[in-house]
């Protein structure tokens, strides 16, 4: 049987469309019911959906009185507070695209990035750098002052049409946009069922920065869409307070990178989170042991996804259906995708291949911005491909093994990092692991483990390993660091380790 899911397509989305109509259709039912709440281990900011959509759309109308061009961008340089989703809302709700950027982001990045995305309006916070050259910038105070102007009517249309651009990292590490549509909000609807188990009566925290889509979509669009409630951690909230704060605010469903699980266990013990239904994890494989100890603290379970910026998440465990590690999930309903091997072709279940996602998917990005031969070169006749490297059982399951780029050599077999991984991170010494493979001669490889935590007898972790994994999987050199290299998201970055450690190694 050929390793391709397709169980039919999600209702279209509807036309004339606005991503942000539909976000905020609730505040026509439900106006003071509370959206969003900002909360920190001191309090919360409130904002009721009528507050929220009032707020959203007197910014729509001060932007669309600004004459800017349709769907010109408009780069937002804001940190986590309200500000960024009602400037996000509300220059979307104008018919214009809001690009979100980190903030953390320095004047030379942003002065880069502003070069290909031609700005025609900055919305910033204080203190956060802005590129250079003469770009119209309404800061903090100037957008707080357009909540309460005359509100201004959504941008109706093609749902096809552009609605807001991400910027994420390639292969290469150059960061590129990704340019989404209107109809993206729309097709997250398969995530309430296949990933979330969401409902209106939920409370739903998530732990990560607005500019990240998991955050942006999980953490905000999807709650608001059908009408629940949103809970992020103000500026300066850290992993050790957010127990507190699940607590505190009768959380229902905790979202996080698996970092931030790590992080959270390792500040102490867990109180009992009696509202807490089940967490859920995106961003980076989560490791088994990370989810038995979350799960043994907090007696709830946590729900994998597997996605990226392109497509969001389409593959995840559920309430409804739980998946069987190492299994990551189950193609979400509504999804058509396939695992392709070398030639392109579906290859059959139960062998590993690259995973692709039809083109017909409504959630799939309009493509790279300004990059039509990048966009051209991510597709293969019907499919698009992710550059994930899985495979499909019988039954759908579908386990992760790491990117294409990650995949390492031994003795001419494809070992996943993934998979060494998991076994070493049983060891009780290791924190964080990474495992890549790196050059040590001119023509040689092998399988490092780079790892955090108690510095260990290497020959120990060679028999921890041997009890666990063939021996062409094993480690052949073991790496204690102090920290191990992530992005801007607290994304693994397995080529950083090799390019690092390759550098300051002679393979000669």
């Amino acid at each position: 049987m050929q390793a391709i899911f397709d169980e039919g397509p999600p209702p279209p989305c509807p036309a004339p469309f606005n991503l942000a109509a539909h976000v905020l259709a609730p505040a026509a039912t439900t106006p003071d019911k509370i959206a969003l709440a900002v909360v920190t281990p001191s309090g919360a900011e409130r904002w009721s959906y009528a507050r929220l959509e009032r707020a959203v759309r007197g910014v729509a109308g001060a932007l669309a009185a600004m004459g800017l061009p349709d769907g010109a961008p408009v780069l937002l340089r804001l940190g986590n507070t309200v500000d960024f989703p009602i400037a996000f809302l509300g220059a979307i709700a104008a018919g214009l695209m809001p690009v979100p950027t980190s903030a953390q982001l320095t004047t030379s990045e942003i002065s880069r990035l502003a070069v290909e995305i031609a700005p025609a309006l900055i919305i910033a916070a204080p203190g956060v750098a802005l590129p250079e050259g003469n770009i119209p910038v309404i800061d903090s105070a100037g957008l707080e002052a357009l909540f309460d102007r005359a509100p201004g009517a959504y941008a109706m249309g093609d749902p096809d049409r552009p609605a807001y651009m991400i910027y994420t990292s390639g292969t290469g590490g150059a960061p590129r946009g990704v340019l989404h549509a209107h109809r993206a909000v729309w097709a997250r609807r398969m995530m309430w069922d296949g990933w979330y188990g969401l409902t209106r009566d939920d409370r739903l925290l998530h732990a990560g920065a607005f500019n990240w889509t998991y955050t942006l979509g999980t953490g905000l669009l999807d709650p608001w869409a059908i009408g629940a409630t949103a809970l992020i951690p103000g500026a300066g909230v850290t992993p050790a307070a957010l127990p507190l704060l699940l607590r505190r605010h009768d959380v229902t469903i905790f979202a996080a990178a698996p970092g931030v699980f790590r992080q959270m266990m390792r500040a102490g013990p867990l109180p009992a989170l009696p509202r807490l239904r089940h967490a859920l994890s995106a961003g980076e494989k989560l490791p088994e042991a990370t989810r038995d100890a979350w799960t043994a603290a907090t007696g709830t379970p946590v729900y994998e996804a597997l996605g990226m910026s392109e497509c969001s998440t389409f593959i995840s465990g559920s309430p409804s259906r739980p998946a069987t590690p190492p299994a990551s999930g189950y193609p979400q309903g509504g999804r058509r995708l396939a695992v392709l091997g070398e030639d392109l072709s579906p290859v059959l279940r139960g062998t590993p291949g690259q995973l692709a996602v039809s083109r017909r998917d409504p959630g799939l990005m309009l493509g790279y911005w300004k990059a039509p031969d990048e966009t051209a070169a991510r597709f293969s006749g019907e499919w698009f491909l992710t550059g994930d490297m899985v495979q499909m059982a019988e039954d759908d399951a579908v386990t992760y093994l790491g990117r294409t780029d990650d995949m390492m050599n031994a003795g001419g077999f494809r070992v996943s990092p993934v998979e060494v991984e998991a076994a070493l991170t049983g060891h009780p010494d290791i924190h964080e692991v990474a495992v890549t493979e790196v050059r040590v001669k001119a023509n040689a490889t092998v399988i490092a483990a780079f790892y955090t935590g108690t510095h260990t007898d290497e020959a120990a972790l060679r028999d921890f390993v041997a009890e666990r994994l063939a021996r062409y999987k094993q480690p052949r050199m073991f790496i204690h660091m102090d920290a191990l290299p992530r992005g801007g998201n607290g994304k693994l970055n397995r080529k950083a380790l090799r390019q690092t450690w390759e550098g300051r190694h002679d393979q000669t």
